[in-house]
């Protein structure tokens, strides 16, 4: 259905959902996280993932009683948190106010409908060319009248959700052969959603934009380059290049001045 375009061959290199967002922002950044240069760890990204764990049991495992809430969540947090945490140097003590955190983003999602429910956390794994993976975790899949729906829970704002929800609906297409009814992001804290019904055009492009990413990146690789287009915007502020990039640096002080 979805057929990906011949990328050069080169480096292994695996795409992410992540990979492609950071990449259409600045593709500099993106160069730096396949030579292990990440942003650190934050409370907002622990807390995040914490929700995301708490909202896939509740959809598989049924609805969490209160008094049973912070031990689930502790939990959760040893079976796949433990080095976030470890990461953020994060007490025991400290884990409360986040807990509690977590605990009325959960109030919100008990609130949605599950009609549908078909599975959580999807892994979808790929190798469309020889030494290039694409992957991506989609977080729930629902049976519609209409078809497949595939959503992303989000515990911020909607902000750049579009493309990322093409790369989610690209795996599935390629992986399945199924396109799917619906694509959307649902925000948990201000109940936003962001929705659109893929076409194969629609895939088709992202499969395209994808396959210059791998041939941008490769070819950076292959000469050794240290440094491709850099592109300064609210991302730069949690860059781990900050320091060395004067376009980022220069957005960061004039978001600061304003």
């Amino acid at each position: 259905m979805i057929e990906f375009p011949p990328v050069p061959p080169g480096e292994v290199i695996a795409v992410s959902a992540t990979l492609y967002m950071t990449y259409t922002r600045c593709p500099d950044q993106a160069l730096g996280r396949l030579r292990g240069l990440y942003p650190e760890e934050s409370k907002a990204a622990f807390k995040g993932g914490l929700a995301h764990r708490v909202f896939a049991r509740h959809l598989s495992s049924g609805s969490i009683d209160d008094v049973d809430f912070d031990r689930v969540c502790k939990e959760e947090i040893g079976a796949g948190l433990n080095p976030k945490l470890g990461a953020l140097g994060l007490r025991p003590s400290q884990l409360g106010a986040i807990i509690n955190e977590v605990g009325d983003l959960y109030q919100r999602f008990k609130a949605l409908s599950a009609e549908g429910f078909r599975v959580a956390e999807v892994f979808v794994e790929l190798e469309p060319a020889a030494g290039l993976k694409l992957r991506g975790s989609i977080d729930a899949v629902f049976d519609d009248p209409e078809g497949v729906r595939l959503v992303d829970w989000k515990t911020g704002g909607l902000y750049e959700t579009e493309q990322q929800l093409r790369f989610y609906a690209m795996l599935w297409a390629m992986d399945t052969g199924e396109l799917p009814a619906y694509v959307e992001a649902v925000s948990i804290g201000s109940g936003e959603r962001v929705a659109e019904t893929p076409t194969v055009a629609a895939l088709s492009a992202t499969a395209g934009e994808v396959a210059d990413l791998v041939g941008v990146l490769r070819r950076a690789f292959l000469d050794g380059r240290q440094q491709i287009e850099r592109i300064a915007g609210p991302w730069c502020r949690f860059c781990p290049q900050l320091d060395g990039c004067d376009e980022g640096s220069a957005a960061v002080r004039v978001a600061d001045a304003g």
